[in-house]
């Protein structure tokens, strides 16, 4: 898949504001700082188009942009970080949820994962909730250039047992040297031709 286009679209803070179209959707979820705006930067080939920052929970809304005039791709916010007052915690759960729900061409859920933590409850929490909507889940690695090689295969192991998942759900990426942008897109590109959900 080459990017030929990429814009944002809105942000939304319930469903009531959620775009109508029939464009295949791929989301993005993690927790706060894991990388969810610099990934898609880079998968993009845009530099800001995704807006980024150093203070975790920069992302609080759903955004959504439109990709090459067919595709839209979903910025969701990033959960889990202690620091975000005590009510907009509360929100973002039941919002990501809600949009999971009312999202009939969601054909892909990318789980962001910092190769240097360990997933928790609240990735589980998410997992469970897209499989039980037989929605496919991608594991994706970020900041994979943090550790050197025989660190970061210890980490996918154990990133791995924590999910309860296999190896062939794992992607490797970092939005600083670009790894994983060929896989990712090819993996978009190959979910866009599945159906879309009927229920």
């Amino acid at each position: 898949m080459k990017i030929k286009s990429a814009e944002f679209l809105k942000s939304c803070t319930s469903s009531e504001q959620f775009p109508e179209f029939e464009y295949p959707e791929f989301a993005f979820f993690g927790r706060s700082n894991v990388g969810k705006s610099s990934l898609l930067n880079m998968l993009l080939g845009k530099k800001d188009l995704v807006k980024t920052g150093s203070r975790p929970g920069v992302t609080t809304m759903i955004n959504f942009f439109i990709v090459n005039d067919n595709k839209s791709f979903v910025d969701l916010p990033g959960f889990g970080y202690a620091k975000l007052p005590a009510p907009m915690r509360k929100k973002f759960m039941p919002l990501i949820k809600e949009y999971v729900q009312n999202r009939k061409n969601l054909k892909l859920a990318f789980m962001l994962v910092d190769i240097r933590r360990t997933p928790g409850d609240y990735e589980e929490e998410i997992i469970a909730f897209l499989t039980d909507r037989e929605i496919p889940v991608a594991i994706t690695i970020t900041k994979s250039d943090k550790l050197s090689k025989n660190q970061r295969a210890k980490r996918i192991k154990e990133i791995e047992t924590s999910l309860g998942v296999s190896s062939d759900s794992i992607f490797l990426s970092s939005a600083t040297t670009g790894e994983g942008k060929r896989e990712l897109l090819s993996l978009i590109t190959e979910m866009s031709q599945t159906s879309s959900r009927t229920d």
